[in-house]
């Protein structure tokens, strides 16, 4: 099953598709698929408005109130918005943005904000972004089920994590793993490209992973 709700945005430019799907594993988070390639290669993360500097898109997106981050790849653009701000209009405004750049004809991205994109966050920058992620807003919510996920360490575009509490060898950690967390990871820090789940899940209160022997 999708943990994807999709919404078909009205046209304005009926040669320009736009679909949007809402993330139900974070609902701060909207996939927008373009019908045409926005830019090619990526992805392209820019974490705020500053970061946006060079990039038309970028910019013309953070015009619009409660966007908080965004991330160019080919012909999907994802939108993290503030938790204050309401889908309602803004997922409008975002597909009338990308259907308006694309039709100036000027790159999504110059040459110049495409290279700083691609210049890769440290280590200790990564780890940073991902602590913040998880104080924010993943922590906070699976400490209702008593759980909790911890960074181990960061190392060459791999997250190690572990988890404990009411995550430790319950049956549904993978899913909190893979349809949650791994969704917002990838919202913040686009340059991981793995998840590595450390934990001995066998060790928990009601493990769903036996011990050998």
């Amino acid at each position: 099953m999708s943990d994807a709700q999709s919404v078909d945005l009205p046209l304005v430019d009926l040669t320009i598709g736009i679909r949007a799907e809402l993330s139900l594993a974070d609902p701060d988070t909207c996939k927008f698929t373009v019908s045409r390639s926005l830019h090619p290669g990526g992805p392209f993360f820019f974490g705020n408005k500053e970061r946006a500097a060079g990039s038309p898109l970028g910019e013309r997106l953070f015009a619009l109130p409660g966007v908080a981050n965004v991330l160019i790849a080919e012909s999907v653009v994802t939108i993290g918005k503030e938790p204050s701000a309401s889908w309602s209009g803004l997922k409008s405004a975002i597909g009338t943005a990308i259907r308006t750049q694309l039709l100036t004809g000027v790159p999504a991205i110059l040459k110049m904000a495409a290279h700083a994109s691609k210049q890769e966050r440290s280590d200790a920058e990564l780890h940073a972004a991902v602590q913040e992620l998880l104080d924010r807003e993943v922590n906070r919510s699976i400490a209702n089920h008593g759980g909790k996920i911890s960074i181990v360490d960061v190392r060459q575009g791999k997250l190690f994590i572990t988890m404990s509490g009411g995550c430790q060898g319950c049956a549904s950690s993978q899913m909190t793993l893979r349809q949650g967390f791994e969704v917002m990871v990838k919202r913040v820090a686009p340059e991981i490209v793995e998840i590595v789940d450390a934990t001995d899940h066998a060790a928990g209160k009601q493990p769903f992973y036996q011990r050998a022997g």
